[in-house]
């Protein structure tokens, strides 16, 4: 079939008119709560908080915090949000790299000068035509699998028309793109533990924190630091578990902390801290199976019912079969560094009191990752905990305000991005192996792939620059892309190795709607437009919108409809709209929705507990797989069926003499790298400048490191400089460093700014997953003699105007848009009611965005979280289950 191909043009001439759009558009939030006060204010909310935001003749310059939304505001809310939309790092104009302006025609584009070159101011037009021919070069030269899209995670703000999900209606609309599968957070065990407890986990809501405050008596955090990282969300941060937790610590619940360092949440909730060795919890909590068996402390009535595999693991860990080392904790102290009887006295504590354990994504982060929570999994089912009040096992505690009751609500869902035509796909952390392998075979949960060979990438919202990898190998894997566009709101590494530089508003800049309460879900927020945009900014939507212009697509990428009545539209399909109309609730700025008081003591696991027959785990067997037949019959040599210890190619048991290793936690001035160009932050926390590093003074001593002192931390792979912060809470030979801060190198190649994957390593946690391991990382330190200057990560690139280059603006037929409808004609048929809801109210979260990219059991163990917060009832949820389940990897063909 062959689009109607209207322009926006023809449709505005045409006087077509949105709902209320100049009045909504306009409108003011709550008036302040001093009547005495500026009364010019407008709602908003981002990943930070919500706020009212102050404005005066235009201009942006106070940030007011509300007592009833958020009672706990932190300072990238009232410091960072004002900061950063005026920062000197602003992207003002579209941008085009000198050597891709001057040679757009010819192809001689020279991509090895990215991140060195200068960039040209050009206007919109240009920067959109060259965008569009690009996408139209690509996918007729090389196929739609040769474009790439690096915009896996919607982090850039809290709004439901995050440029993510735009950018896939775009170019799903013109036959689609190679996507990632999995992310970076926890890319492990979101494909592991569905096979092994029947749902992701760390993705899923936790246990009501009152049924922990009245039933547990230890709650073991592992890497686990909510205090921290609850202080940001998907959505919009609320930190309504702060006073929770102070509350289950009054109460009396014991916490103790294995860690390498002594974390904000070990402080706050008087946790003893247990130093551990980085990457070696499973030998923990293989020798702590091995001493509750040892004193027959085990559940076994409890394993006999609720669990499958239970006598492999047993045997694997008291030393049977081929693996004939007892796991007793002499035996782990030597891989830890925890001494065997403190080994002895934890598993005695845990297996004989109400016990929660908390884990951390970063824990997995690493390789053999899937091990960790698989382990943890095991020693509490072993010990008859999982499914109990105030016991059992959460792995995102630390995520989303973990352990906020639920409200079961829908939340605003936004734009379809439709189905993409191109099947195949690269795991998350592996685009560097994908860029420079076109063609490699690979497997990813189970299945087969191939790397395509890629041409393009697109990049918006997403900074994958710096949250990928050994860096400097990714750097050198680009120059093999013919063009990269990246879509940004602040120079970010992302747009600084890009060809095409398009600026978008910032959120404050913009209409949208959000939620709040990742797990919770029980508000709806207004994201009003605050100011104008900045230099030629535009909103996310009004850059696809143009691009679908250039391309013919308008008509399919609006619908034909105004923005306003797309914010309209997915507010009425929220919970909240059926108590409050739109028109009110756009006026005060938020709706709450209510949480039922069953909510309030749920119990993660309880209804299988409870029923284990009528109420299955989504795993083969309908139980806790602590051995798992459908894992060890694919036959991984570095994912075995349970959980084991094995060692990594780099931690501090094979450690060469001076050799550290380097953990990098989530910040807490930040959210990955947002907010890193906000100065009045940076100056709360950086050492002369760089990202500081946390180092043990027993270690800086031996290398004559002061405190404040600059420093260097490198590898084979690559050297950082940073800032020496010394410690007695964290364990020598370790040293810990925040994640993604912006990068800056310096003549000699050194990350003069602290970006950890300069140093990080490539290695996969398996071949099951094919994950990250930015946590298991060797490197040396030594005092920095010859620093080159300050950090200069946040100053604009050099640029130029357009009248010192040599540019032919491209006319129409140099475009060739008319290609596209030979692309698209042949690919389009009706979707059937089920997929479009699908792909419309399902595919915007941390889920996978295709159903080819899961089994049928691994969909129903996400389904039961993910349909309602899209708010799909009983019909609707089984339609999409069974298309799901007629288009799962493992459906039958």
């Amino acid at each position: 079939m062959s689009f109607h191909r209207p322009t926006r043009r023809g449709f505005m001439q045409g006087g077509a008119a949105a709902f209320g759009a100049a009045t909504l558009m306009n409108s003011t939030a709550l008036a302040s709560i001093d009547p005495n006060s500026f009364s010019n204010r407008t709602f908003h909310a981002t990943h930070y908080g919500p706020f009212e935001a102050v404005v005066r003749d235009g201009r942006l310059i106070g940030i007011n915090t509300m007592m009833e939304l958020d009672a706990r505001p932190t300072e990238m809310l009232t410091q960072g949000v004002l900061d950063r939309t005026y920062d000197r790092s602003r992207i003002d104009y579209p941008m085009v790299r000198k050597s891709y302006l001057e040679n757009w025609q010819t192809g001689d584009t020279r991509p090895e000068l990215r991140g060195e070159e200068p960039y040209v101011r050009v206007d919109w037009d240009t920067a959109l035509d060259l965008t569009a021919k690009a996408l139209l070069d690509t996918a007729t030269n090389y196929g739609n699998e040769a474009i790439f899209s690096s915009s896996y995670g919607g982090w850039s703000h809290a709004g439901v028309m995050r440029p993510n999900v735009l950018q896939g209606r775009l170019l799903n609309l013109m036959g689609g793109c190679t996507n990632t599968q999995g992310d970076w957070s926890a890319g492990a065990s979101q494909i592991a533990l569905p096979r092994v407890i029947g749902d992701m986990e760390v993705y899923s809501p936790q246990s009501a924190w009152e049924t922990i405050r009245d039933n547990t008596e230890v709650f073991l955090l592992v890497g686990c630091d909510p205090i921290k990282n609850n202080r940001v969300e998907f959505r919009v941060a609320d930190h309504g578990m702060y006073a929770p937790w102070e509350m289950i610590r009054d109460a009396g619940v014991r916490f103790i902390s294995i860690n390498p360092q002594r974390t904000a949440t070990d402080d706050y909730l008087n946790a003893e801290w247990m130093r551990i060795i980085p990457n070696t919890d499973v030998a923990l909590f293989l020798a702590m199976a091995y001493h509750v068996l040892d004193q027959g402390l085990e559940d076994r009535a409890y394993m006999e019912r609720y669990t499958v595999g239970a006598d492999r693991w047993i045997a694997y860990v008291q030393g049977e079969g081929e693996d004939a080392t007892p796991k007793t904790p002499e035996w782990a102290a030597a891989i830890t560094g925890i001494d065997a009887d403190e080994i002895r006295a934890l598993a005695e504590l845990l297996a004989t009191s109400t016990t929660s354990i908390a884990g951390a994504w970063s824990l997995q982060r690493a390789q053999h990752g899937e091990m960790t929570h698989w382990a943890i999994v095991n020693f509490s089912a072993l010990t008859g905990q999982i499914g109990r009040p105030g016991s059992g096992v959460g792995f995102s505690w630390h995520y989303g305000n973990g352990g906020m009751p639920q409200s079961g609500q829908a939340t605003p869902t936004g734009l379809s991005q439709g189905r993409n035509f191109v099947r195949g796909t690269c795991p998350a952390g592996r685009i560097t192996d994908m860029l420079e392998n076109p063609g490699m075979e690979f497997t990813y949960n189970g299945n087969p792939g191939v790397y395509p060979e890629v041409h393009m990438i697109f990049n918006a919202g997403n900074n994958f620059m710096s949250h990928q990898q050994d860096t400097n190998r990714l750097i050198r894997a680009l120059e093999t892309v013919d063009t990269i566009v990246s879509v940004d709101v602040w120079w970010t590494a992302a747009t600084r190795w890009a060809d095409i530089v398009l600026p978008a508003s910032s959120s404050l800049e913009r209409d949208d709607i959000t939620s709040g309460g990742t797990y919770s879900n029980d508000r709806v927020y207004a994201m009003k437009k605050v100011i104008e945009p900045v230099g030629e900014s535009r909103s996310d939507y009004e850059i696809f919108e143009g691009l679908a212009d250039k391309l013919g697509l308008w008509a399919q990428f609006t619908d034909g409809e105004e923005f306003m009545t797309h914010i309209r539209a997915a507010y009425e399909r929220s919970s909240a709209a059926d108590e409050i109309p739109f028109e009110e609730f756009w006026e005060k700025g938020y709706a709450r929705m209510e949480v039922p008081d069953e909510a309030r003591a749920w119990v993660r696991h309880s209804a299988f507990i409870d029923d284990p027959e009528g109420n299955p785990l989504h795993t083969t067997s309908g139980r806790i797989e602590m051995y798992c037949e459908d894992i060890a019959a694919m036959e991984i040599d570095d994912c075995p069926g349970m959980p084991m210890w094995m060692e990594k190619h780099e931690y501090l048991g094979n450690a060469e003499p001076g050799q550290l290793h380097v953990v990098s936690p989530h910040p807490w001035f930040r959210l990955h790298s947002q907010m890193d160009q906000s100065e009045s932050l940076r100056d709360l926390y950086k050492v002369q400048g760089r990202e500081p590093v946390r180092i043990n003074r027993q270690d800086a001593e031996e290398r004559g490191i002061a405190d404040g002192d600059l420093v260097e931390l490198y590898n084979d792979r690559g050297t950082v400089i940073a800032g020496a912060v010394l410690s007695d809470e964290i364990m020598p030979g370790v040293v810990s460093i925040y994640e993604g801060c912006w990068p800056q190198l310096d003549g000699q190649g050194r990350c003069n700014s602290g970006l950890v994957n300069f140093i990080t390593s490539t290695q996969r946690a398996s071949g099951l997953s094919q994950a990250n391991s930015a946590n298991t990382v060797l490197a040396s330190l030594r005092r920095c003699e010859d620093p080159e200057g300050p950090n200069m990560a946040y100053e604009k690139p050099d640029i130029v105007e357009m009248d010192e280059v040599a540019f032919a603006a491209p006319d129409y037929d140099d475009l060739g848009l008319d290609r596209l409808y030979d692309l698209t004609d042949a690919l389009y048929a009706d979707m059937e009611p089920a997929e479009r809801l699908f792909y419309e109210r399902c595919t915007v979260c941390h889920g996978p965005r295709e159903p080819h990219h899961f089994t049928q059991l691994q969909w129903r163990g996400i389904t039961p979280s993910m349909f309602p917060r899209a708010g799909l009832d009983e019909e609707e949820a089984a339609m999409v289950t069974d298309y799901l389940m007629r288009h799962a990897s493992d459906a039958p063909n």
